[in-house]
C-alpha cells in the first residue's frame, strides 16, 4: 500500500510517499506563503517515482489559516480524483522529540506558538494557541523563535500516527481576521 503524506502546518510544505512503511519519496520546500507553488511540483517529483497512490494522508494543523487550507484542500483533491481515501492527522503529533514527557511548539505568527502537551508520545494536552510566556516550563531555545533549531513534522511519524487517528476538522484555534461587515 502507497501513502501520500502532506503537511503544510509550518512554513515548510512536506510531502513524502511511502510504499508501507519504507519511505520511496521525500522532498520540502521552505516558504511560509509558497505552499500552493510548491505542493504540484514536490507532487510532480514524487509521482515520476511512483505513480501508484493507494491513501492520502495530511497534516491538518495546527497552524496559519491559508498555508493549512492549501495543504489539506490539495491533499482532499488528489484524494477524491483518485477516489482513494485521505486521513487527517494532528500537525504536532507528527513532531519527533526524544523525551518521555515534552511540550512541542510551533510558531503560530503574530507572537504566539501552537503547543501540545506529550507523554509516551500520545497527546495529553492541547493543540492549543497561546504567547510564549504563558507556558512556565517552555524553553524557547529548542523550539525555534529565532534560537536553536527549528522542528518540523516527521513524515514517518504522521503516517504512523494516521493508523490511529481521523481527523476530520482542521485544527483553527484562533478567530478569523475576517469579521462580517454587520459585526464591525
Amino acid at each position: 500500500m502507497n501513502y501520500l503524506v502532506i503537511d503544510t502546518a509550518t512554513d515548510r510544505t512536506l510531502l513524502a510517499l511511502f510504499s508501507n512503511n519504507d519511505l520511496i519519496y521525500s522532498g520540502f520546500h521552505d516558504g511560509a506563503t509558497e505552499h500552493a507553488e510548491a505542493l504540484p511540483k514536490l507532487l510532480k517529483e514524487c509521482l515520476a517515482v511512483e505513480s501508484q497512490v493507494d491513501q492520502v494522508v495530511v497534516g491538518m494543523g495546527p497552524g496559519p489559516y491559508t498555508g493549512l487550507r492549501v495543504g489539506i484542500i490539495f491533499a482532499m483533491s488528489f484524494a477524491n480524483a483518485r477516489q482513494i481515501p485521505w486521513i487527517g492527522v494532528c500537525s504536532l503529533d507528527g513532531i519527533d522529540i526524544d523525551c518521555d514527557s515534552y511540550l512541542v511548539a510551533t510558531d503560530a505568527r503574530r507572537k504566539e506558538i501552537y503547543a501540545a502537551r506529550y507523554q509516551d508520545g500520545i497527546r495529553t494536552q492541547g493543540p492549543s494557541v497561546c504567547a510564549p510566556d504563558e507556558i512556565k516550563d517552555l524553553d524557547i531555545k529548542k523550539f525555534g523563535f529565532g534560537f536553536g533549531d527549528v522542528l518540523y513534522p516527521s513524515m514517518a511519524l504522521l503516517l504512523a500516527k494516521s493508523k490511529t487517528q481521523d481527523v476530520k476538522q482542521p485544527f483553527y484555534l484562533r478567530r478569523p481576521d475576517a469579521i462580517e461587515s454587520s459585526a464591525r
